[in-house]
């Protein structure tokens, strides 16, 4: 009992005279943070949002029509700057060589549901038109993502 009052003192005291006070954890508060620009990109308390990652993958239309196919990935070229000037799309790109047959990525921004996802991946001409084909997985990250496309604009010589 006189370790719990002498615990209880010291514990009074302490907050009495600031001991406590003005003592920040940074695991919990970030000096950096900006409030205003995490709302601005959906970030929660952790800086992170929900977004949809796709893989994409060869499509089961094995044509050799060089015209379709041209078109179709020229419209996919197409499809994926609209994506990315109206805020749907933040990251898209090639893989390299794989025993899946997997293409490329794409992570979907501003996205309510997967139904929602299907809909816009089905804008894309190469996955119409089946030369493409999708994997779809709900996927959380960074808040901050968007933050780089404005630069990327900058670097490249060559529009792809």
């Amino acid at each position: 009992m006189k370790n719990l009052f002498l615990l209880l003192a010291i514990l009074t005291a302490s907050f009495t005279f600031g001991q406590f006070e003005n003592q920040k954890d940074t695991t919990v508060s970030n000096p950096n943070y900006d409030q205003l620009l995490a709302e601005k990109l959906g970030g929660d308390d952790y800086g992170m949002k929900s977004y949809f990652l796709v893989i994409l993958k060869t499509g089961t239309n094995k044509t050799t029509d060089k015209t379709l196919i041209n078109e179709s990935f020229r419209g996919h070229m197409n499809n994926i700057n609209q994506l990315v000037e109206s805020g749907k799309l933040v990251v898209a790109g090639p893989l390299g060589n794989n025993e899946n047959n997997y293409r490329g990525i794409f992570i979907l921004n501003n996205i309510n549901s997967i139904e929602e996802a299907k809909d816009i991946l089905q804008t894309d001409l190469a996955i119409k038109n089946g030369l493409l084909d999708y994997e779809i997985f709900p996927w959380y990250g960074s808040a901050a993502l968007p933050e780089y496309l404005p630069f990327s604009e900058k670097i490249w010589k060559i529009k792809p």
